[in-house]
């Protein structure tokens, strides 16, 4: 059964920053969240706020707050938002004992490790909580280099990337795989974050928490033990941040280490300059298509948007005229689902069609 959850998202939610909480309140496998913290928009359905449409997880101003409406007392407390600074604030530190005060488990996706903390420590020892540090990275002895032995494999591999962090990789990745699913095929999700490994990915690890030559080898482990274990048709793995980002190196090792068969390049058109970096300006998806082909030597076959600022309007004409400059399928998972996914994946990879005509004769 899952667990009950609050996540913590002050004057965040819905946001870039808000990252963790908006994938946990689109799709968790593991937690059932039963409200958002966020006073900014307090009162309001987390559903409608995000996406539009109504989901009953109800927005709170605080911990007391949702303690007086809630009819159960959550599990868990979970910090959801990602900032780029990646540690708490002095009043974040109180909330945090506040949530332990109440039993609650804490699900920390920081940098920063509580359970290095003397003070958070001995207080989830008085209330007779856990704490979990999802970026805290497994000792050295039990991270693995890469071994080349994800060469020797014939299962399709999908790397799902970006022009940018926080341009919804992880939730085209997961649509994705709902897509596949449902059409009968077993499809194992590699998750690369730490929103991915809450919303309860089975595989996976927050690889922006590894140390450098690490990294490759970790994405090669855990899209082969995926393999040995799940034998499935196809791999789709997460991608996190964007090769041509000044400030972070996931993307090469994504690439690097799951040797992806193609690429599917998540895009938002009205942004203009870098989320956590407004001095640098966005790459074209023209150059970012380029660059990943270049590096990779895999192919780019579709692309997908991200709708932010933008009109139903906007969205229909980014789609087109990308389809033509690009000639390649390009989509908005969100508005319009993933049949064009769908449809490249089995162009490029022709043996999922016989397993998807075994599937529909079956």
């Amino acid at each position: 059964m899952k667990k009950t959850a609050i996540v913590y998202c002050e004057n965040e939610f819905g946001t870039m920053d808000g990252k963790t909480a908006n994938g946990l309140v689109r799709d968790s496998k593991k937690y059932e969240i039963v409200g958002v913290i966020d006073s900014t928009k307090a009162g309001l359905d987390a559903g409608e706020c995000l996406q539009g449409e109504k989901n009953g997880i109800p927005i709170f101003a605080s911990i007391d707050h949702a303690f007086i409406h809630l009819a159960i007392r959550p599990e868990y407390f979970i910090y959801g938002i990602a900032p780029s600074e990646a540690f708490l604030k002095e009043n974040e530190r109180k909330i945090v004992i506040e949530a332990m005060k109440k039993e609650m488990h804490i699900v920390n996706t920081l940098h920063e490790f509580f359970t290095d903390d003397a003070e958070f420590m001995a207080t989830a020892k008085r209330y007779h909580v856990t704490i979990q540090d999802v970026r805290k990275p497994p000792q050295k002895k039990d991270l693995h280099l890469f071994s080349g032995r994800i060469f020797h494999i014939d299962t399709p591999v999908i790397a799902v990337l970006g022009t940018d962090g926080a341009v919804g990789k992880r939730t085209t990745a997961v649509l994705l795989e709902e897509a596949l699913v449902k059409r009968g095929l077993n499809v194992a999700l590699i998750a690369t974050g730490q929103t991915g490994l809450i919303q309860g990915a089975k595989y996976g690890a927050a690889i922006d928490a590894l140390p450098s030559q690490f990294i490759t080898g970790e994405i090669e482990n855990e899209i082969m033990k995926a393999h040995d274990t799940e034998h499935p048709d196809v791999v789709i793995v997460e991608g996190q941040g964007a090769l041509s980002h000044p400030a972070y190196i996931s993307s090469s090792g994504i690439l690097k280490g799951a040797r992806p068969g193609t690429v599917i390049v998540q895009h938002p058109p009205k942004r203009k300059v870098l989320g956590d970096f407004p001095f640098v300006e966005m790459p074209t998806l023209e150059s970012e298509i380029h660059l990943i082909e270049t590096f990779s030597g895999s192919n780019v076959m579709a692309v997908t948007i991200n709708h932010e600022n933008m009109t139903s309007e906007e969205i229909r004409d980014a789609i087109h005229q990308y389809e033509t400059d690009l000639n390649i399928p390009v989509t908005d998972v969100l508005e319009y689902g993933c049949d064009k996914l769908v449809s490249g994946l089995c162009d490029t990879f022709p043996a999922l069609n016989q397993k998807l005509d075994r599937v529909l004769v079956n």
